[in-house]
């Protein structure tokens, strides 16, 4: 299994519910699959550098998972899919990264407390 992490930016005119149902479907998938979900994050509604499809704001999310390398190009194909996905990127995690992503999750939680 892999480690990998997604960012994706919803569009900004979707409601809260909307919103939801997209990032659990994304999840209910990477789940069915066999990966195994380490973080989620929803960043909430950002202003971007430039606009994209004429929107200057979207809402993001980051998906840390752990998964077999072969189910990837069906997880971004649905994202391509996907009207309300405005962009998304996928990366894979070195063990350098793993640890720096979980020393950031730590300091996260030690702010909120």
């Amino acid at each position: 299994m892999n480690h990998y992490e997604t960012v994706f930016i919803l569009n900004p005119v979707l409601s809260e519910q909307q919103v939801k149902e997209t990032v659990s479907k994304f999840e209910d998938f990477l789940t069915s699959k066999g990966a195994k979900m380490v973080a989620k994050e929803d960043w909430g509604l950002k202003k971007m550098a430039y606009e994209i499809q004429h929107k200057k704001s979207g809402f993001y999310h980051l998906f840390q998972f752990e998964a077999p390398a072969d189910i990837l190009i069906g997880f971004e194909t649905e994202f391509r899919r996907d009207e309300r996905v405005m962009r998304f990127l996928t990366v894979s995690l070195d063990k350098h990264a793993v640890a720096w992503a979980e020393r950031r999750r730590e300091k996260l939680k030690s702010k909120k407390a």
